[in-house]
């Protein structure tokens, strides 16, 4: 095997036990069985995540790029010139570009897409070289961002976008606080945050947007199972696990579970574990959580932010929020 080979084989050795160290801990908890939600984003699980969001009961990337359609320019005005950008999880970068483009109205822009993705930040280059000057950053959130931060020249701001509804995927209590209040310890004052959130709606319409018709869901879903079996030497029976979803008001968020539908067990050679299933017992495998508008104020402060503005959409209720961080904190 080359030196290069030999590179690449490590990272993905110590992927493979993360996986596995994680599988083994959700799968063991004692009330509620449960897996990461990362995990259900591989190659399969990311095509199949792109196909719902065109479906027509998930109106919530449509809502995410309708309101950076239309207000951009208004965003672009609460900002100082010279603005350098940030993006984290930047995907292929389609709907930032009617941010770039009034942020870059009298004036270059220098854009820092954050993604582990390769493969994503080579067609963000593509989709946004005509917008900005792009300088792809294959880090995670937090490494990207504090590399994005020391590159920018002496009073430049830098806006951070955190687009989507990745801020609701949190499920650890307290997790969504640390991850604000670290974005904020990255910061400067000045510096400022765009956050997506997707707003409370009516339950029948959440539920469909999580359980479509076509059963799309429900495969990326089970992907995760199928996810296991491949890259784990696992042997989980796909068909005899269902998709459901299901609202939990108390908490405001959506749960994603995969559903046995008999006495049954699965053997995780890769992990080392076998593990036992009631019939009707779950797997939690992911939250989304909603938020009330006024709920997003609060959150900033908590976090370090100051809270500047939200822009709705009422089609699909969603908002985009600008934070900024404050000369003189509280």
């Amino acid at each position: 095997m080359s030196v290069s080979n030999l590179e690449r084989a490590a990272p993905a050795s110590a992927a493979r036990q993360q996986f596995a160290l994680d599988v083994r801990r959700g799968l063991e908890q004692p009330c509620q069985k449960e897996l990461p939600s990362t995990y259900l984003y591989d190659a399969v699980g990311s095509a199949l995540f792109e196909a719902i969001t065109h479906l027509p009961e998930y109106g919530l990337t449509r809502a995410d790029e309708r309101l950076l359609r239309r207000h951009s320019a208004a965003i672009a005005s609460r900002l100082p010139a010279g603005t350098v950008v940030a993006e984290l999880g930047s995907g292929s970068g389609k709907k930032t570009r009617y941010l770039l483009e009034a942020l870059a109205k009298h004036r270059g822009l220098l854009y820092f897409p954050i993604d582990v993705s390769p493969t994503a930040l080579a067609a963000c280059k593509q989709e946004l070289c005509s917008a900005a000057s792009v300088v792809p950053l294959e880090h995670s959130y937090f490494e990207g961002l504090q590399i994005a931060a020391g590159r920018r020249r002496p009073g430049e701001a830098l806006l951070v976008l955190f687009l989507g509804s990745t801020i609701g995927n949190f499920d650890r209590a307290g997790a969504r606080e640390e991850f604000l209040r670290t974005i904020a310890s990255i910061l400067s004052p000045g510096d400022a945050l765009l956050l997506g959130t997707d707003l409370v709606k009516p339950q029948s319409q959440l539920i469909l947007a999580y359980d479509d018709r076509a059963g799309v869901t429900a495969a990326f879903n089970r992907n995760l199972l199928a996810r296991i079996n491949r890259e784990l030497d696992a042997d989980f029976d796909l068909p005899q696990f269902a998709h459901e979803a299901r609202y939990n008001q108390r908490h405001q968020r959506v749960e994603m579970h995969l559903r046995s539908l008999r006495r049954q067990s699965a053997t995780i050679r890769g992990a080392g574990l076998s593990v036992n299933f009631e019939k009707g017992e779950t797997i939690w495998t992911e939250s989304s959580h909603k938020f009330d508008l006024h709920q997003i104020p609060s959150l900033a402060r908590a976090t370090g932010f100051t809270h500047v503005e939200s822009w709705v959409d009422f089609e699909w209720p969603f908002a985009e929020n600008l934070w900024v961080i404050p000369a003189n904190p509280e």
